[in-house]
């Protein structure tokens, strides 16, 4: 008899509790490859700012204890679907992966990656984040090597909040972001935001590399599972 766990890649996405976008638009994203399935697990996150009590919901602790159960069924790669560090600091997701082992990534991570392969080194920003946390993500990228030249946030306070924008208002404002010269890419931070299919319609207008992180977290998590992640289409260049 066939074992019909070796018919598929399994990806494991370590998901906020109070995001409601990222699993369903990463699903979408995935309909293309039926070889490959998602499974998510969650851990609370409630709000999203620079208070002490904000912070700790991103503590190694309980995503760790999320991923455990993400490993019970075997995944062939578990990704962080969030992006806290981007305002905290990257060190927290290098130590997330460093903890989960080589199959694993996070969707800020990947970010990176991604933009330092097309040396993109001057980018426009996209968030949903309140002014404090802006600037914060801002000081972030610049440690990382990248300057934001241009940028919009919603200045929500998050976090379920931010699943409310609806994707016209991300277009709208990566058109803005995109009239701005001298952009190498435009990345839309956060995955509680309807990013992807905005982003993929206005790079097609525009030209410019746009790097969402719903798509960027599922580009990772496809590397780290073996899968080749330029089979999903029509998504934008994060998969070509």
């Amino acid at each position: 008899m066939i074992d019909a766990t070796t018919l598929v890649r399994r990806i494991g996405m370590l998901v906020p509790s109070s995001n409601s976008v990222a699993e369903p638009l990463t699903t979408e994203m995935l309909r293309g490859l039926p070889d490959v399935t998602l499974h998510i697990a969650r851990f609370r996150v409630t709000r999203l700012d620079q208070s002490p009590e904000a912070l700790a919901q991103f503590q190694l602790a309980p995503i760790l204890e999320a991923a455990s159960m993400l490993r019970d069924a075997h995944m062939h790669s578990v990704c962080l679907n969030a992006t806290a560090a981007c305002y905290t600091d990257i060190a927290h997701d290098r130590a997330l992966v460093e903890a989960l082992g080589p199959a694993s990534d996070t969707a800020m991570l990947s970010l990176l990656r991604l933009l330092h392969a097309r040396g993109a080194k001057r980018i426009g920003l996209v968030t949903p984040f309140l002014h404090d946390v802006q600037d914060a993500t801002i000081r972030v990228l610049a440690a990382e090597g990248i300057t934001t030249i241009a940028e919009h946030h919603f200045n929500d306070p998050g976090n379920y909040s931010f699943n409310r924008i609806p994707e016209s208002a991300v277009a709208d404002a990566l058109r803005h972001i995109a009239r701005t010269p001298g952009l190498d890419a435009i990345a839309v931070i956060s995955t509680g935001l309807r990013g992807p299919r905005p982003a993929a319609q206005v790079e097609a207008e525009t030209g410019i590399p746009i790097l969402d992180t719903i798509a960027t977290a599922l580009h990772g998590a496809l590397l780290a599972a073996g899968v080749d992640a330029t089979r999903v289409r029509g998504w934008g260049s994060v998969f070509t």
